[in-house]
């Protein structure tokens, strides 16, 4: 695969200082486990996708994303949802994600 094939995966970057004090030496693996969960959220929204409007897709990506999570981060899990909506319209189009 040519270096212009390589498809972007999404990534969660966390700002260091938004977390509370106590957990920020989670920083590192927070954003690897919140990474990984939208990733296999993307893959699995986009094997079963069948035409679904975008928003549909964004919230599905969102709740596919939180099943992937601990409760207690899911829970907590506030993400930027036009990065959500932009991943979804990737999706809707063809895209790679």
């Amino acid at each position: 695969m040519s270096e212009s094939q390589v498809v972007p995966q999404p990534q969660v970057k966390l700002d260091p200082a938004s977390l509370p004090a106590p957990t920020r030496h989670l920083h590192d693996p927070l954003e690897k486990q919140l990474t990984s969960a939208v990733r296999l959220a993307s893959e699995r929204v986009r094997e079963r996708y069948a035409g679904e409007p975008e928003q549909q897709v964004c919230r599905s990506l969102l709740e596919e994303t939180r099943a992937a999570l601990h409760p207690d981060i899911a829970a907590s899990f506030q993400p930027d949802m036009a990065q959500f909506c932009r991943l979804a319209a990737a999706i809707v189009q063809g895209q790679p994600t």
